[in-house]
């Protein structure tokens, strides 16, 4: 299922928003991330209505795989 395109930039909006605060990132860097995101992709392409989740679980997949990137560098 496709989400309405206005509807689903104020969805990354908030999840930007609440994954920045998540992990003490500026919204710029978090906003970065998210673009290269798993999650963005699933979001993007409709892949199990991802965008139907909360705006915190959203927060929180990012963050985990924020945590994972950040693990494999060092």
């Amino acid at each position: 299922m496709k989400a309405n395109k206005t509807l689903l930039q104020m969805k990354y909006a908030r999840v930007v928003e609440c994954f920045a605060k998540l992990v003490n990132i500026s919204l710029d860097d978090a906003l970065g991330f998210f673009y290269r995101s798993e999650t963005y992709q699933l979001m993007k392409n409709g892949v199990s209505d991802m965008h139907c989740m909360s705006d915190e679980y959203l927060a929180e997949d990012l963050r985990d795989e924020y945590r994972e990137k950040v693990s494999a560098e060092l």
